[in-house]
């Protein structure tokens, strides 16, 4: 009979029990990996793995001691934890919440032409800037922050917004379904230990928004000049022109025949309605 003798249904329960926590612990190390929470997770184990060989050698005080700090352990890891605790809540809704965006192709080549425009120019001219343009993922927490612009996206318009000693120039810009929905925006700073140091303040917005919604944000060093974009927590620096119009392109522009695909699909969806 060999290996289906054990293929009971309670051995299948407790085989399915052990592979969801083995996925659950995972899903938490790679959630926290490159943060300081991840340190605090060393420690909690730490105390964990003294609290059994304390146990195990019969070190009755230590014992005691560890079991106090695992008792209310679980107060202070919410505590500690309640930025982390509520970006993966955030996360799990969204993934619950299914939302509709898309722009055709011709309001995606406005778009991509007028950030080209405003990256070439503030780049040379190490102007700094912050450019949030929303996915799948609403980013109206984020809007409330900022100055209502509505306006058409160009490249003049972005330009102007960050001038040096303007109004509108610290903070983050939002395209929001294909409009500059708000100017001097707050975005939540990214706690990651992975982003290099020289960077700062708007680097590590972009990479809070990335980790928080699937937003694209691109940012202008004005140390440098040098253009990053994030997206889902991934920062991708000295972004040429070529780089960067292909990364736009592939993010909004739909292949032709894709397009033509779905449109055929839905013509004999409504067919068969009809």
């Amino acid at each position: 009979m060999g290996i289906w003798a054990y293929m009971t249904s309670s051995n299948l329960v407790h085989l399915l029990d052990v592979l969801i926590i083995w996925f659950l612990l995972y899903k938490v190390i790679t959630f926290v990996e490159g943060t300081r929470a991840l340190q605090i997770l060393f420690g909690v184990g730490a105390i964990i793995l003294i609290k059994v060989v304390a146990w195990y050698t019969g070190l009755v005080v230590v014992s005691w001691l560890m079991d106090q700090l695992i008792t209310w352990a679980p107060i202070a890891l919410v505590v500690i934890f309640q930025q982390e605790i509520r970006r993966g809540l955030e996360n799990l809704g969204r993934r619950l919440t299914v939302r509709r965006h898309h722009i055709d192709n011709e309001q995606a080549r406005e778009l991509i032409k007028g950030l080209d425009m405003a990256l070439e120019y503030m780049s040379k001219r190490r102007i700094g800037a912050l450019i949030t343009i929303n996915g799948k993922d609403t980013l109206e927490e984020y809007i409330k922050t900022g100055i209502t612009l509505d306006a058409k996206v160009t490249g003049q318009l972005l330009i102007n917004i960050f001038i040096p000693n303007t109004p509108l120039h610290d903070g983050a810009v939002i395209i929001n379904n294909d409009r500059v929905a708000v100017a001097a925006a707050y975005l939540p700073l990214s706690e990651s230990t992975r982003i290099p140091k020289e960077l700062g303040t708007r680097h590590r917005a972009a990479v809070g928004i990335s980790e928080a919604t699937d937003a694209v944000t691109v940012v202008v060093s004005e140390e440098t000049g040098e253009i990053s974009i994030t997206q889902r927590g991934d920062l991708l620096r000295n972004m040429d022109r070529d780089s960067y119009l292909n990364f736009f392109g592939k993010q909004w522009i739909e292949p032709v025949g894709k397009k033509s695909k779905k449109s055929l699909l839905g013509q004999l969806f409504r067919g068969k309605k009809s």
